[in-house]
C-alpha cells in the first residue's frame, strides 16, 4: 500500500495486488485519513467488478458525514452499473478534479 499526502487530499494505492488485504488495511487505518479527502487508487487491479467497490461504502458514509471527499480509481468497469452512492473514476486527474469540484460545492453550501 502507497500513500502520498498532497495538501488536503490522500491518495492510497494497492501495490500488493490484493484487493481485501487492501481493504482491510484501508479499513483498519482509515482514522489517519479521516481529516482528508480520500483518493483510493485501484486503476492496476483489472480483475476488480463493480460489486467489489461496494465494500468501500462504509467508508463512503464516514467521509460524508465529514463534508471530504471519497473517489475511487478503476478502470475496466462499467461505470453506469457502479452504486451511485460511490464515486468511480478511470483517472487520477478525474480524481482531483471531482475532489474541486466538491470541495467548491461545499463551500457554497450545497
Amino acid at each position: 500500500m502507497k500513500v502520498d499526502q498532497k495538501g488536503h487530499t490522500v491518495t492510497i494505492k494497492d501495490t500488493q495486488g490484493d484487493f481485501n488485504g487492501f481493504v482491510e488495511k484501508v479499513t483498519q487505518q482509515f482514522k489517519t485519513y479521516e481529516k482528508h479527502n480520500v483518493i483510493i487508487d485501484l486503476s492496476s487491479d483489472t480483475e476488480l467488478t463493480e460489486n467489489d467497490l461496494k465494500v468501500f461504502l462504509p467508508l463512503v458514509k464516514l467521509q460524508k458525514k465529514a463534508k471530504k471527499s471519497f473517489v475511487i480509481v478503476a478502470s475496466d468497469l462499467d461505470f453506469n452499473a457502479v452504486s451511485d452512492k460511490l464515486v468511480v473514476v478511470p483517472s487520477l486527474l478525474e480524481a482531483h478534479d471531482i475532489i474541486e469540484m466538491e470541495e467548491i460545492e461545499r463551500d457554497l453550501g450545497f
